[in-house]
């Protein structure tokens, strides 16, 4: 089992949980940080005294204080690790469950595990634990359609953006002047409609109203 395990997560009560799972599996070098510039730091530390942790912990979401972070999100700081310690294990547990960020996560920068919190989410979070140590992933079943090869989530950022757009009321008119005035292209009435009508023909969406409840459904927005 893991040696050495640090959880990044700002809040108390949510720690103390995963410390309990954590002494339940026996693994008692522990350590605790409620910044992801302290997470980062700490793991730099570890690896340049050869004494790197083997797993991390984290949440994805952090709230802002007076503290200024160069990291301000757990996903930032996945990013970051991964890319210079690939071979460090990472499980997110986290209330995000939009399938697309999950599948970013798990596909884009290699997360290891994504836990969803919830009644669930300590006894998931141990299964978790177990699965990646023997170099296996895990999904809550929750979000575990993020990873399903048959789910039809080929969709981008700016195609989120306009079904997000679309699910406030905005006409195709509206979501071309938004567009414009965030300088985000293609932003002309003639592509939005062909993105659109792509978009319901991919989902097999009747119309607009029917579109917008399939992506809500698969967690996209």
């Amino acid at each position: 089992m893991f040696k050495k395990v640090l959880i990044s997560d700002d809040l108390g009560s949510i720690n103390k949980g995963v410390l309990t799972v954590l002494k339940g599996l026996e693994i008692n070098n522990v350590q605790q940080v409620q910044y992801c510039d302290d997470a980062y730091l700490k793991i730099k530390k570890a690896v340049l005294d050869d004494a790197p942790y083997d797993l991390l912990i984290t949440d994805l979401s952090f709230i802002k204080d007076h503290r200024e972070q160069k990291y301000t999100s757990g996903e930032s700081l996945i990013i970051a690790l991964k890319k210079e310690y690939p071979a460090l294990h990472i499980i997110v547990y986290s209330v995000e469950d939009r399938l697309q960020k999950v599948r970013f996560l798990m596909n884009t920068h290699h997360t290891n595990g994504y836990v969803c919190k919830g009644r669930r989410g300590l006894l998931e979070l141990e299964k978790a634990i177990h699965a990646v140590y023997h170099n296996r992933t895990y999904l809550s079943p929750h979000v575990q359609q993020a990873l399903n090869p048959k789910s039809d989530l080929e969709i981008d950022d700016y195609d989120i953006e306009l079904v997000h757009l679309l699910s406030q009321g905005l006409s195709q008119e509206d979501i071309s002047n938004s567009l414009k005035k965030r300088n985000i292209t293609p932003s002309s009435l003639s592509s939005i409609e062909k993105k659109l009508n792509k978009l319901r023909i991919q989902f097999k969406a009747n119309n607009a109203i029917h579109l917008v409840a399939i992506v809500k459904d698969l967690g996209l927005i």
